[in-house]
C-alpha cells in the first residue's frame, strides 16, 4: 500500500515547509539529485524544461549530469523561468551545458527528462508543451518524468496528451494522480524521493 496527498496539500506542506524549515532553492536541489540518483543515464541526454519550477528541478540534473561527464542538453520551451528555477539555469550556463530552443524533433537522445509540466496542471495541453510532449513519445528514448507524467492532471491521473515515461520520479510524496485515472498507462514504472518536506494535511492510501 502506497500513501499518497492531493495537489493541493502537496503545494500547501511545500510552502509550510520553505516558510519554516527549509528554503526554496536547497528544496529544488534535493529534487533535482533525487531524481539523479533514481535513474539510469546514457548520454546523450535530453532534459526538456518548461517554464515553472519543474523546469528548475531539471536544471539541477543537467548540472549533476555534467559533473559526471554525461553529456546533456536543455531543451527549453520557453525562455521564462521561475525565480530558483533561474538560479540553477544561470549555473547550468555558467558551467557551459548546451542548451537550445526546442526545435520540433528529439530524435537521436539515448534519455529524455521531461520537466515540462508539474503536477499543479490542469486542462488540456496546447502549444509547444503539446508538440514536446509527442516528441517525447516519439523519440524512441528512454523517458523519465520529473514529479509526475506532463500533461497528467496531479490529482485525477487523467489527460488527453501526456509524456508515456519508463521511470516517474515524485517528489516528496506522491500524488493522487500517480494511481488514479490514466497512470498506469502512463508509467511503466514510479519511484518517490523524500526532500524533507513535511505533509500538512491528510494522506490517501492506494
Amino acid at each position: 500500500m502506497q500513501r499518497a496527498v492531493s495537489v493541493e496539500v502537496m503545494r500547501n506542506s511545500d510552502a509550510w515547509t520553505i516558510e519554516h524549515l527549509i528554503p526554496s532553492k536547497e528544496l529544488m536541489y534535493r529534487a533535482g539529485l533525487g531524481i539523479y540518483k533514481s535513474a539510469s543515464w546514457k548520454a546523450p541526454v535530453a532534459i526538456v524544461c518548461g517554464s515553472g519550477n519543474n523546469a528548475g528541478d531539471g536544471y539541477v540534473v543537467a548540472d549533476l549530469l555534467d559533473r559526471d561527464g554525461i553529456d546533456c542538453t536543455i531543451i527549453l520551451l520557453s525562455e521564462k523561468f521561475s525565480e530558483d528555477g533561474r538560479y540553477y539555469y544561470d549555473i547550468c550556463k555558467k558551467n557551459n551545458i548546451r542548451s537550445e530552443l526546442f526545435n520540433g524533433s528529439l530524435y537521436g537522445y539515448a534519455v529524455i527528462l521531461d520537466c515540462i509540466l508539474g503536477t499543479g496542471f490542469s486542462g488540456e495541453v496546447r502549444g509547444r508543451a503539446l508538440e514536446a510532449i509527442d516528441a517525447i513519445n516519439n523519440s524512441g528514448a528512454y523517458v523519465i518524468s520529473a514529479d509526475i507524467n506532463s500533461g497528467l492532471n496531479g490529482d485525477t491521473g487523467m489527460g488527453t496528451t501526456f509524456v508515456r515515461s519508463d521511470l516517474t520520479v515524485s517528489i516528496g510524496e506522491y500524488k493522487t494522480g500517480h494511481f488514479k485515472g490514466l497512470a498506469n498507462i502512463a508509467m511503466k514504472a514510479k519511484t518517490n524521493v523524500d526532500i524533507g518536506i513535511k505533509i500538512q494535511g491528510d494522506f490517501e492510501y492506494f
